[in-house]
């Protein structure tokens, strides 16, 4: 009986001997004992039991109980008796080695970003937290929204979070602890054979990402196509959110290719109303408008749903007169017509009545 108590002190000592030998910044490999919310406990056996919290747990990673799992050291001996464990640091010193190994590669892995602010997704690959910048995100993720809403920028990144995207490495520096993901590397060798296939004057479909003031952006497959504000419609367009919105499927056709970019036109799928409506004017008609805009150089005015006509300054009698002085928003007056330049689709009118020298 003596005997065995003797044993049984000496195997405690010798259990104790050994958790003190624990050194804070080592490795040791363990099995989970339990997964509660916001910690882990790991039985390490002979070293006793580790605690990790839910910090050091790593965003991407679930665990259950029997799990076997590699850890790093943080503390060898809590108030509790366990010693502090963290899995990520773990995995984060593991991960560099195979992070290099897929930037050297120029492999095309998938990341889950697990959270987002103004500048980007956040990404944790192996352990290794990482950035993957707004820069950096495809056409179909991009998102395009006025300059100053920040809040729409971030609220759009926020759809990304939790979501699985594919990218290559740009950057990885392990010194620096720096990782930068690009999505465009990713994609960018498929969007090359898409736009062998594509040539100027084709009709596409795309969706609608993003309404700015210059214009609209699409999505067509995969690949960014821009509407400008001139190509939506053959009306004079003042706000190209009246004509689409966000997620909208729309219809256009090629106008120019870039090297990452297609050019794109909605009107010019359409007849030109303005070569039919132009038909019932001729040189010499007096005719009755809608003062539409007033600059500077003269004023535009509405001669009829398309056709809109310029009187140039030099038509209102003599250097110096301002058209601000000689019209008035939305004012109709009689015009007569001085030149219709159907190429170039301009039409130049004068004050009626006015001879013109």
């Amino acid at each position: 009986m003596a005997n065995a108590a003797i044993t049984m002190d000496d195997l405690l000592a010798s259990a104790e001997d050994s958790i003190k030998q624990l050194i804070a910044g080592e490795v040791v490999h363990g099995t989970v004992l339990s997964v509660k919310k916001h910690e882990i406990l790991i039985d390490l056996g002979p070293l006793g039991v580790g605690l990790v919290p839910r910090r050091e747990v790593g965003f991407s990673k679930n665990y259950e109980e029997g799990d076997e799992v590699t850890a790093s050291v943080v503390d060898t001996e809590l108030d509790n008796g366990y010693s502090l464990l963290s899995l990520r640091k773990a995995a984060k010193d593991r991960g560099w080695d195979e992070v290099v190994e897929r930037m050297e590669a120029g492999e095309i892995i998938s990341v889950t970003p697990y959270d987002a602010n103004r500048g980007g997704l956040l990404v944790e690959y192996e352990g290794v937290r990482g950035f993957l910048p707004v820069s950096q995100l495809s056409a179909e993720h991009y998102p395009r929204v006025g300059s100053s809403d920040k809040d729409e920028i971030l609220q759009r990144l926020n759809v990304l979070v939790n979501k699985e995207l594919r990218v290559r490495i740009l950057d990885a520096d392990r010194k620096a602890n720096k990782l930068i993901f690009s999505e465009k590397e990713a994609v960018k060798e498929g969007l090359a054979e898409r736009f062998k296939k594509m040539a100027v004057g084709d009709k596409v479909t795309g969706i609608v990402t993003g309404v700015v003031d210059f214009g609209v952006f699409v999505n067509v497959e995969g690949i960014e196509g821009l509407i400008h504000i001139s190509e939506i419609s053959w009306e004079r367009v003042s706000n190209p959110a009246d004509y689409v919105k966000v997620g909208q499927t729309v219809e256009a056709k090629i106008i120019a290719i870039d090297k990452e970019r297609l050019s794109l036109s909605m009107k010019q799928l359409t007849q030109d109303p303005w070569l039919d409506e132009v038909e019932q004017f001729k040189s010499g008609d007096t005719v009755e408008g809608t003062v539409t805009r007033i600059t500077p150089f003269g004023a535009f005015v509405q001669l009829s749903a398309s056709v809109e006509a310029l009187v140039h300054v030099s038509e209102l009698g003599g250097d110096g007169t301002d058209p601000e002085k000689v019209f008035t928003l939305n004012e109709r007056k009689e015009f007569t017509i001085l030149e219709i330049d159907k190429e170039n689709r301009k039409i130049s009118l004068s004050l009626a009545g006015k001879k013109k020298k």
